[in-house]
Parts: C-alpha cells; structure tokens; sequence
C-alpha cells in the first residue's frame, strides 16, 4: 500500500473518504478515472491529497455541446491540484445514438481505453458508489440477470494489464455531496444525466428515491445482496471448474458425462466455459431446449447454438466451442526466415543443412481450401482426395475449410505438402528431410 502526497491538504477530509483511498493495495501508477462530475473530481482530490503521484483519465465522448468546457474544466482542476491529466477522445458509434445503444455504445469506448491506457501495476480508481450500485443491481434484476449480474459491481478487478479499484462503493452519494459541498469542491454536471430516456436515470431519477424513502436503508441491503450473489457466483464457478475436469476431453466436452448433470448445472458449465473462453456471457433463457438438441441429436446430424461471436457445435460425441471465422485470407509465400501467421496458426520454414550445403527452396505458399484439392501421403502411392482424408481423421467439418495447406511449386505445377498439424510430405519433416527444408505447423495460441 502507498500513502503519501499532500498532508495539508488531506487534513480537512473525513476518514471515511479519505481512509479508503489512502489505504490501496500495491501498485505501480496510480489513474483516476475523471469525468469532472461530483463523484470523479471529489476522488481526485482525495487521491491527490494522500498519495504522491495521481493521473487523472478524462474521456471525451464527444456527445455534448458543452463538452470542450468539461474537458476544460477537467484541465483547470488538475492544473490547480498540481495532478497530470491524459484526455482521450472517442467517437460513439452513430448508429447507437439513441435512447437504446448510446449508455451502452459510449461505456464500451470508455473502457476500451481505460484497458488499451493501464500498463501492468497500475491501478485505476473509479468513483462509483453506493447508490451507483444499487441503480446496477436493479437495473440488471430488471434485464433477468443471474446471481453474476446480481453481484453488481465489484469492488476490484483486472482491467487490461492493470487493476481497477472502486474505493467508494460502500459510500451513498449523499454523504459525498455532503462533503464536497463542506469542502467548497467545484464540479459539473453532465446534461445527459438528467434526461430519464437512459435507463439508469430513469431509475435514478423516478425510482430509487421513493424505494430509499420508503426504506431508509434500502442501500445497505442491497450491497448485502450483492455480496450474498458474489459469494453464489464464486461458488458456482468453483463447481464449474471441477465439473470442467470430469467432463472436458482436450478443450471440449464430452457428450456422456455432460449429459449426465443436472440442468442448472450443464447452464452453469456452458456459461463458465464461454467467458473462460473471452467471449460475453449469453443470456441462458431457452437455452435449455438448444443444450437438449446438442445432446440429444444422432451422429449423423450437427446441431449448432450461436452466441456473440462462437458457437457451440456437437460432432463425434463432443461438443465444441468454436470462435466465428474471420473471412479466409489470400494465399501468402513461405520463405526461410520470415514466418507466416495464419489466423490460430503459425507457419514456417527451416533450413536443417549446413549453412554451406544450404539451397533455395522451391517456391512455397500457403492457403486453404477451394475444393476439388488431391494429396498423396507417400511416395509410389496414389493421390487422394483430401476431403475424404479429413473425413477419416474425424477433422470437424467447420475446420476443414480454415486448415492451412502448405503448396511447393514443382515442374509439374503444384503439390501439397502439408496439411495443418495433421501431416506434412516426409520430404519436408523428420530429423533429416531430403529436401534439407523443415516445414513447421504449429496452433498459434497468442
């Protein structure tokens, strides 16, 4: 933990803003995220007051007329603390902005370069708050959400190479208002914030008032809630990790022991699986009838559930998390010396001879298939289709079509000398290949 900067200044704050800012776990760079509203400028000034160094992150969302003197503001403040200030500006999409995408649209770019900005050891404090959290937890109890998203906000977690930390979550707005105020704190307020077509005003504004006057300590249960729903959401990613041991084989499931849990529990095991992947997690309504035809479906059918950017494909009494394809490359050279990366592939090639004995490889280049491809396998025997080959080495049809086939220039036109990781011309592999060249394919996992 750091502590450190202003003392003078640090004297007049109350301990139960200043100590949770003062009392950090270890970093390398400490960030503000600084939007010049109440909460963000209030954060600064405590961080600036108890910590020797503070970076103040303005996001310029470029939606509001007056958003050139915010961002001047946001100068004018840092200038005066003595704090350095790093303004990025973004442009949120045109087809989000309406009443639907646009609170969406303008916190994907917000946090897009909140995780581009932190470099490993930094730390990110945002001001989010009591009632911050209580807007997030009905607001997803209102979209269905499970006990992940129940769990609201935590208080910190990984954010590009670095970590995010909310140290006012157990603070109500009131009391920071309060304080602000008491300390002549300036700050301004985003028009925006006002307007109750966005969803989080319209429960800001016209329903979370009356549920914290009818019950006062409205935000103290639902913190307790979202605690109770973080510890659920922990427990069920602990059982998803070890029904994953029982169930998975290589990087799939496997049909038999799969269908073997019960439903809440194959929900679970898919849900965790997906994000462990990197991909958002679905929304599991009617999932239940799709996991059933994945289970259910003969060998010869090849049911198919889409997500956001995968799909979850049965083949051979597997199932398979499988990311949306971008469009195949064009066709590329393979030289000594310069490796080719292939979308999840890397490719290249090796000289095994002495640097005297070395010749110049034929031209090699890479591609996939068109269709209609033949390989021979060994020397002497005949040529095959390379579909019916993939068929027999049980290739999923959805990667037979992205393989990587590696081609040599012959005097007789072309011929395949490697497919994928699956085989390669003996010609080109094994200690001491007869054409003195290595050919290497391997999975890029990066």
């Amino acid at each position: 933990m750091k502590a450190g900067g202003n003392t003078a200044r640090a004297s007049g704050w109350p301990g139960d803003l200043l100590g949770p800012v003062s009392q950090l776990p270890e970093y390398s760079r400490l960030w503000v995220a600084f939007s010049g509203g109440l909460d963000s400028t209030l954060l600064l000034q405590a961080a600036s007051a108890c910590h020797p160094s503070v970076t103040a992150l303005h996001i310029n969302h470029q939606l509001q007329p007056n958003h050139q003197q915010t961002e001047q503001f946001c100068r004018d403040v840092c200038e005066q603390l003595g704090v350095e200030l790093s303004v990025a500006r973004v442009d949120v999409p045109v087809g989000a902005r309406g009443a639907g995408g646009l609170e969406d649209a303008a916190r994907t770019a917000r946090y897009e370069v909140f995780h581009n900005t932190l470099n490993p050891g930094d730390m990110l404090l945002m001001a989010h708050h009591a009632d911050d959290q209580a807007e997030t937890v009905l607001f997803r109890l209102l979209r269905g959400s499970g006990v992940s998203g129940l769990a609201g906000m935590p208080k910190t977690r990984p954010l590009g190479k670095g970590t995010l930390y909310r140290p006012w979550l157990g603070v109500s707005r009131d009391r920071l208002e309060q304080v602000a105020t008491k300390l002549g704190v300036p700050w301004v307020e985003d028009p925006s914030n006002q307007s109750r077509q966005f969803d989080r005003n319209y429960l800001r504004h016209s329903v979370l008032p009356g549920l914290k006057d009818r019950w006062p300590g409205l935000l103290k249960r639902v913190a307790h809630s979202a605690r109770s729903c973080a510890e659920s959401d922990q427990l069920n990613q602990r059982l998803a990790e070890l029904q994953w041991q029982i169930c998975s084989d290589s990087g799939r499931l496997a049909i038999e022991p799969f269908s073997a849990l019960s439903a809440p529990e194959r929900r679970n095991l898919v849900r965790w699986w997906i994000q462990r992947e990197g991909f958002p997690p679905p929304a599991l309504a009617g999932w239940d009838q799709v996991l059933a035809e994945l289970l259910e479906a003969g060998e010869d059918r090849e049911p198919e559930l889409r997500g956001d950017g995968f799909s979850l494909r049965r083949y051979r009494g597997h199932i398979y998390l499988v990311p949306d394809n971008p469009p195949a490359p064009e066709p590329v050279a393979l030289t000594p010396g310069s490796p080719v990366r292939w979308p999840g592939w890397l490719l290249s090639l090796e000289s095994v001879a002495p640097a005297e004995q070395q010749t110049t490889p034929p031209p090699i280049r890479v591609s996939t298939r068109q269709g209609g491809e033949r390989v021979r396998l060994a020397r002497g025997k005949p040529s095959r289709a390379l579909k019916n080959w993939l068929q027999e080495q049980f290739v999923p049809p959805w990667e037979r079509s992205v393989l990587p086939l590696v081609w040599r220039q012959t005097s007789e036109g072309e011929e395949l000398i490697g497919i994928g990781d699956l085989w390669c011309s003996e010609q080109y592999s094994g200690g001491a290949p007869a054409t003195g060249w290595r050919l290497i394919v391997e999975r890029d996992c990066d």
